[in-house]
């Protein structure tokens, strides 16, 4: 659900950023706008342990993340996965 003006959710912009820097992905993000459970689909894992796959999304979501002021301040849940 987007904001009036045009403005995107957080949930949105999280979406945004993964799907962008992730190549041929597909992010699926919830929460309650304080912490997020977010899950990623992409090729880009395959063979992969655990903490390189969290490392990709983490770089993805790190201009949400960074700063004092950052809208993003946890991720209640990640999966990472790679498709079927």
């Amino acid at each position: 659900m987007s904001l009036a003006g045009g403005q995107k959710t957080i949930e949105e912009q999280i979406k945004e950023a993964i799907e962008k820097s992730v190549a041929d992905s597909t992010a699926e993000v919830g929460g309650d706008g304080r912490h997020f459970e977010i899950q990623v689909i992409s090729p880009v894992f395959e063979g992969k342990r655990t903490l390189e796959k969290q490392r990709i999304v983490y770089a993805a979501l790190n201009d949400l993340m960074s700063g004092s002021n950052a809208p993003v301040h946890a991720i209640a849940r990640l999966e990472t996965l790679v498709p079927e």
